[in-house]
This record gives C-alpha cells, structure tokens and sequence, in this order.
C-alpha cells in the first residue's frame, strides 16, 4: 500500500521500499525498554530535560538558507508572518498566497551548457542530457557569484527520473533503446548554473546568454569524483576499474544537501541501492550487509534497467561499487574544473543530506538523517578547526574539515515512557519530549563499535549504528540548525510500520502507532554547544489534520493551523521561522505544499501553507535568499499520479505540455520579505 503516494513514485524514487521489509532487522533494544529499567528517575530526568530545554543557545548555527555560520547573540524576537495560508487544493498549478507572484527559474531540458541543445521530448539521449538541467530536481541552493549585484549561482540535485513520463509508448525499460536509457542516468546527478535577478524584484530567471562559465553538470558518466577521509583505499571501495579505492565516476540518488561556510555545496546520496541489479550473483558473505542497505538479494532487481549501459552497476561483476554509494559529496560551485569528493569520515547511510554549523570552539559539526524507516540520526564532529577569514588559504584548509572526525549516532531516552500508548495522545506533562545522548561510532581516529574496524564502521555505518543501540526513527530526513537559537529540527517523515507486528513499537519519541503523517523534533544541545554529547530534546510538531486529536503544534490553536502531512526537507528564515517541505501526495486529500511556522514567541505552532505544488509534485530543496526578498523550492515528479503517462499526463505544469520538474521563486512585487 502507498499510503496517498502514487505507486510510480514508490517504484522510481527507492524501489518500492515501503512494500519491503525494513532493512533494519537490528535487535537492538528500544530506549523505551532501556528507560523502564530506570523508571524510578522519571523525576531526575524530568528536571534535567526542562533545564537543557530552558537553555539559550549560543553555538553557531548554519541551515539551508544560510551560506556562512556565526556565534548566535542575543536571540530577537521572530519577525511576524503575516501571509494568508493557501487552501488545500488539487488544482495543478504553483499557487502562492494573495500579495506574491512565483515563475520558474529553471526546469527539466533547460540549457546548462551553453552547447546544449533545445529539449526534443521526441530523440532524448545521453549526450544532450548531459548539458541540459536534469530530471525531478530535489535540494536547491542560492550561492551569491562575486562581482555581481543581481547574478547567483543555483545548484540543484536531480534525485531520480520517470521514464514513463518521458518516452512515449513506455513499458518497460527493454523498450529503450541504450541511448534513451543512458538519457535517464544523465538527467540524474547535479547542475550549476547561472541565475539573474529581475529588474529590481526578488524574481530570478535562468541565465540563457554568454559564457556562463561558472555552469556545470555532475553525472555518473561525466564526473570523477575524489574519495576522501579514513576509508578511502580500503579493500571495500576497490573496483577492476580503479584499484585503489580513490576515485569514482559519478553520485547517484542525490537527495538534500546543505551549503558550507566556505561556499561549497554538499549533497546526500540517498536511494542508491535501488541503481544497482543482480545483488542475488553478488558474493555471499555480501548479502547481508547489502540486504542492510536496502539492496535486493533474492533476484535481479532491473527496474532502472542502468546496468544495461553501465555494467558497474552490475553486482555479479562488480560487487565492490555499490560501497561506493551512500556517501555525502562536496562540489565546489564556484570552480567548474575542480574535482568534487565523496567524503567517508561522515559515514555511509541513505544520506538525505548534511546541515553544517560552526561549534563555540571553532570546529564544524554536521548533522545528518537516514532516510529509511526505523533508521538513524547521526552527526559529525570535525577534528579540525574552522578558519573565518576569506583568504584563499583560509577555504582550502576549510576544505580538509570534512575529511577527519568523529561520528555519533543519536539515543533519545524518554520523560514519560509507561504513558505512550500509541494514539498520540500526550503524556501528564504535556510534552513529548526527554534526553539523549550522542552514542560515538568513531572518535580520536578509532571505531568504538566492538568487533569493527575504522573503516568498516565508515562503510557499514548501519551495521555500526545497530550495534551501538541507536533508537530506531520514522524515517529521519533532513535536520536544520536555527540561525537564531541554535536549536537542532529535524524531519520525521513517517512509518506506517511503526508499532506493527515484527517492528519497533512507539516510543515518546515516535510516539504514534502507523505514523502516516509524520512529525518535527528539536534537539538543544546541552550548553548550547554542537559538539556536546548530550541533549534535551521535545516534539514541537505532530503533523496530520488539526481536526485529528493526536496531532500537535506547540499548543497552538488548531483551527487555525493548516492541515500538513509528511515533513520533507526544512530550512529557517533569518528570523528563526521554520519552512517546512512535504512528501505525502493526496495523504490528506490535497497537494504537497511549503508551510511556514514561528518556533518561538507567541506564534510558535502557527502552521501555515505558503506554497501549493502542482498535482503528483512533491515540494523539495526550499531555500531563501540572503535578503529574505525570495522563496525558491524545487517541485519534483509533477504528474506522477498511478495512471499517468508521456500521452496522457496527469498533469502538464510548467507551460502546458508534458510535466516538467522545476524550480520555482515566490515573491512579493512590492518588495517586502517574503512571508512578512
């Protein structure tokens, strides 16, 4: 069952996952049982929550919006938003609140090479895709190009592609012909290219004219990547093509992402397990650790049909290449000719992205989420220190911090365990909420995972996680700092399997049986430090209709919260207002959409949309620029709805004909920030 998403979404994005056993099969306890055994601290650990939770923050905190990180002062009051919400709908169009206008920046087939050549949905080929804008864009950002008042650089992941709704007469992938298959790797991967603003507006457009020489495009086939930090070179990452376990052709499944404070972009390979066929002729003591990673060892798994133009991704000849997936990568948009890096220190998982802040001591941390259910939060703690000066010394040493540090994995414990009964119904204290530890994985250089290497707890960091007792997630996507109080959220998207038979039951942390619409969580990092391995931590947001009684939004009044379901990815305005992306198409009856709340301040829990996708979109990548005058967000897989197809699409947004994924901007023509 999909649950409200459309069955081509399921097969395309991850392989029909959800139809799946959970890869996670770990016997690890839950923190619930680990907390009944000390119940009798119910009250200690209560006091201890509430003073964490009662902290101001005052580490830096960097989120999607938000290029460079610095200490947090005095936290200002949240500026107000004052935006009429938009109705739920399913109307297939963008549709923005009264007061703004939104246009497509760019969109599947626009040119990113000033050599591509026009989109022709008719003769789609490998060659051609590699020099026009990809399919199903997911993360974007908006990095500023030097120089330039009204010129940017947007980057944008491309997660995956639908090739029933770019060829005509599709069945299945044998009706392709090499070339139209190698079309579909090559709309995968990342493009750069070079946006312009609009007159005076927070309007951009994408750059169509001159040398544009800052554009680019990442694929599988045209881009070697560097592997850097502990694992790179171990036996596990060596392949007949390249033997000694450095480089790498191509990033597959690119999800979220994050911006550094030294300018570089980093991407989540997430979904790559399902790139790969024959995991059944893969060696066997293989098949338990590419069972743990969601890879199909019972038969040939030939949905994407890539190994046909790419036999790498053939298991039976090269079982070692799929190591060499699952990693966040670094691209430096600002230099076309630099060799992007697979960056090991920060594990391997379905990565949905990586959030980077600069702890009090000057080290980076970066947080990351696992996108699986019942699957981990992890966050990374950089051994070096960061440099703030701009010099072009002070970026490349920058450039090495990713490469050695520590790694955790998150353990929540709970203030309320014997009171969660599954209906979300909140405990006596009137909060879902606890503490928790950051449980190390990897520190000073060495695993502390019992019977495992360094660089196996890199390359089987799932593997690593279990045994270590991290506490099983529903689905834990992106996680995002607040610029303003240094806060830790992340996304719960859902997990309709939780509390079901053979599963993990709730907790207070996953606190519904059947979690369709998902939930929020914040961590506050004891002392308001990153580097801590301690932390309180609460649910802000339990997502759902505000008419149903377990949902939750900070007490706020629900009837005048906006219906939500399934948060995605996340970022923060300059004012600590939290954006909110989702994944859930039709679970409440209308289109995804961007929302956007207060967490702080009388206001916090006002859910309220700002963004309404087309039918079948999905909303990804939200981002907002510097001056707070412009909201991007990518719209991924429009008119992926169960019966669609390239003659007759469920939807034809952008401009009419055969769905196009794009990125839109909002704004408002009067020029005030958006959401105020």
């Amino acid at each position: 069952m999909h649950r409200g998403r459309s069955a081509m979404t399921c097969l395309y994005r991850c392989g029909n996952a959800c139809a799946h056993p959970a890869p996670n099969t770990s016997s690890n306890r839950y923190f619930g049982e680990v907390l009944a055994e000390g119940i009798s601290r119910r009250g200690a650990l209560r006091g201890a929550g509430a003073l964490v939770l009662g902290l101001t923050a005052t580490g830096a905190a960097g989120s999607a919006g938000t290029a460079a990180a610095s200490p947090a002062q005095a936290s200002p009051a949240p500026r107000g938003l004052t935006f009429r919400p938009v109705a739920p709908t399913r109307q297939d169009a963008v549709i923005v609140p009264e007061g703004y206008a939104h246009a497509v920046v760019a969109a599947w087939g626009d040119p990113v090479l000033p050599d591509a050549p026009p989109l022709d949905l008719t003769n789609l080929t490998g060659e051609a895709q590699a020099k026009q804008f990809g399919y199903n864009n997911d993360y974007v950002a908006v990095l500023p190009l030097p120089g330039t008042k009204d010129r940017a650089l947007l980057v944008c992941n491309h997660e995956y592609t639908n090739p029933e709704l770019m060829f005509p007469g599709f069945t299945n992938h044998d009706v392709l012909t090499e070339d139209e298959v190698r079309s579909t790797v090559e709309a995968s991967g990342m493009s750069v290219v070079e946006i312009e603003r609009v007159g005076l507006t927070g309007q951009w457009r994408l750059v169509r004219t001159g040398p544009r020489r800052h554009n680019r495009r990442v694929t599988r086939f045209t881009t070697r990547f560097a592997v850097t930090g502990p694992a790179a070179g171990h036996p596990l990452l060596r392949t007949a093509e390249d033997p000694r376990g450095r480089t790498v052709w191509g990033t597959l499944a690119n999800c979220a992402g994050g911006v550094t404070p030294w300018g570089t972009v980093l991407s989540g390979e997430e979904n790559f397990n399902f790139c790969f066929s024959n995991g059944v002729q893969a060696p066997a003591e293989l098949h338990p650790s590419l069972a743990r990673y969601g890879v199909d060892v019972t038969s040939p798994m030939t949905t994407r049909g890539w190994s046909r133009v790419d036999e790498r991704l053939d298991l039976s000849l090269h079982p070692n290449e799929v190591h060499r997936f699952g990693w966040i990568v670094e691209v430096d948009p600002y230099d076309p000719q630099s060799t992007p890096r697979k960056h090991t220190a920060l594990g391997r998982i379905k990565h949905e992205g990586a959030t980077i802040t600069v702890a009090p001591d000057g080290r980076v941390v970066a947080y990351l989420g696992d996108d699986d259910r019942f699957e981990y939060i992890y966050k990374f703690v950089s051994d070096g220190v960061h440099d703030p000066s701009t010099s072009a010394r002070a970026r490349a040493h920058n450039r090495t911090l990713l490469e050695s540090g520590s790694l955790y994995v998150a353990e929540f414990s709970a203030s309320s365990p014997g009171e969660i009964d599954g209906s979300g119904t909140l405990p006596s204290d009137g909060l879902f909420n606890g503490r928790g530890r950051w449980i190390p994985l990897v520190r000073d250089g060495r695993s502390r995972v019992e019977g495992m290497g360094l660089e196996e707890v890199l390359v089987y960091t799932r593997i690593a996680a279990d045994r270590a007792g991290a506490t099983k997630m529903d689905r834990p996507e992106d996680v995002e700092t607040s610029p303003v109080t240094g806060k830790v959220y992340a996304s719960l998207t859902n997990n309709t399997r939780r509390g079901a038979a053979g599963y993990a039951p709730v907790d207070e942390a996953n606190p519904r049986i059947s979690n369709k619409h998902g939930h929020v969580l914040e961590i506050t990092e004891d002392g308001g430090d990153h580097t801590s391995e301690t932390f309180g931590w609460t649910l802000p947001i339990v997502c759902g209709d505000p008419g149903d009684p377990s949902t939750y939004f900070m007490g706020y009044d629900k009837e005048q919260v906006s219906p939500i379901s399934s948060p995605d990815n996340l970022t923060f305005d300059k004012a600590g207002n939290l954006w909110i992306a989702t994944d859930s198409t039709y679970a409440l009856d209308a289109n995804d959409g961007l929302y956007a709340t207060p967490v702080e301040g009388p206001d916090a829990g006002h859910v309220r949309k700002f963004l309404s996708a087309p039918v079948g979109a999905e909303v990804c990548g939200p981002y907002l620029s510097d001056d707070g005058r412009t909201v991007f967000a990518a719209m991924q897989h429009p008119g992926e709805v169960d019966g669609s197809s390239f003659e007759r699409p469920a939807s034809t947004w952008p401009d009419g004909g055969l769905p196009r994924p794009g990125v839109v901007c909002a704004w408002r023509p009067d020029g005030r920030p958006a959401g105020n």
